[in-house]
């Protein structure tokens, strides 16, 4: 189980980073300012900021660039692409940015989409017999791999006591997994909404990310850009904070319209959409700089932090080979976009 935990955590990526692939946009001149001819952003089914401005159409106008949106069902897939240099900016969860950073993918993480709270959760079929973690022993448990799900599923086997060895834990993208909990393949799964919502009609809530984060697993959806496309366009990655701040600041002054944003984003109805929204943790611009994740570029927050706890746990499960110094995630985080945009 651990060898193969390892082998699907990393996903291939050593051999895609071996791919020397063009960069996603080349650049031009406008009035002396350059420009990508394009940029690619690498977007998930999450009920957040991204999502409202996709929805609303406000990409392109405000980057001022062509805009190509490819979808990606987790973090480890968004990591695989950026090992290819086929997107310049990405979504991903806090657990496939620690990975892709303790195995030297290019990028930095400079936005926090949202704290996870309960929008990520244990959830069990009520046929099952199952009425707490510790009784997922012999089990069929699904969850993405290389995912925060993945992350909050191991830690709370482990807060439980529950031997890993003693669980079928099934790699399943969230599409698969609500297909396969409909045809009874699998026991619990831990998974994100809009995925968690349709399981929790047939199924109950064990534990979910809100309350392992009050005992310590913080895990967040974050935003994260290539290195290299940064270097070239630091105006257009503070463009793209606008937008998302543009996103929550009509999610908290109107949240019925971006309810509706968010309904036909992810084809689903506006008070599931709110419902789901609910369960995240949204943050400002400025909120991010004054908090514990950030905090200002001539300081460092929590962020480093919680993504350097994340690799060194994996090491321990065995899920990833070995994790790089604080010094290392630190590295790979950069408020100095965020700082860029509020000026």
């Amino acid at each position: 189980m651990n060898k193969k935990l390892r082998l699907m955590l990393t996903g291939g990526l050593a051999l895609v980073l071996s791919v020397q692939l063009a960069a996603c946009g080349n650049s031009k001149e406008d009035g002396g300012t350059a420009k990508p001819e394009s940029v690619t952003i690498g977007y998930q089914d999450i009920p957040n900021d991204e999502i409202v401005a996709k929805a609303k159409g406000w990409y392109e106008a405000e980057l001022g660039v062509p805009v190509n949106f490819k979808k990606f069902d987790s973090g480890r897939d968004v990591n695989t692409a950026f090992a290819s240099k086929s997107i310049d900016i990405g979504l991903m969860g806090s657990t496939p940015a620690s990975v892709g950073i303790a195995t030297g993918l290019e990028y930095e993480v400079f936005w926090i989409h949202d704290v996870i709270g309960a929008a990520e959760a244990l959830a069990v079929k009520n046929s099952s017999g199952v009425n707490s973690v510790k009784e997922l022993a012999g089990k069929k448990v699904a969850v993405p791999f290389s995912s925060t799900a993945h992350y909050s599923l191991l830690n709370a086997l482990e807060l439980e006591g529950v031997n890993l060895a003693d669980v079928q834990i099934l790699d399943m993208q969230p599409n698969d997994i609500f297909a396969a909990w409909q045809r009874g393949d699998i026991d619990a799964a831990y998974v994100w909404n809009p995925v968690l919502g349709e399981l929790l009609k047939d199924g109950k809530v064990l534990t979910d990310s809100g309350k392992l984060a009050e005992q310590g697993i913080v895990t967040a959806d974050v935003g994260v850009v290539s290195k290299a496309f940064a270097g070239k366009y630091p105006e257009l990655v503070a463009k793209y904070i606008k937008v998302q701040s543009k996103a929550h600041d009509l999610y908290t002054s109107n949240p019925d319209e971006a309810g509706d944003a968010l309904a036909k984003g992810l084809n689903i109805s506006k008070s599931e959409a709110l419902k789901q929204t609910g369960d995240l943790i949204w943050l400002s611009a400025s909120e991010q700089l004054s908090s514990k994740y950030f905090g200002p570029s001539d300081s460092k927050g929590d962020l480093a932090s919680i993504l350097k706890a994340t690799a060194d746990f994996l090491v321990e499960q065995k899920a990833l080979e070995k994790a790089p110094d604080l010094e290392a995630f630190e590295q790979g985080i950069n408020s100095a976009y965020i700082e860029r945009s509020l000026k």
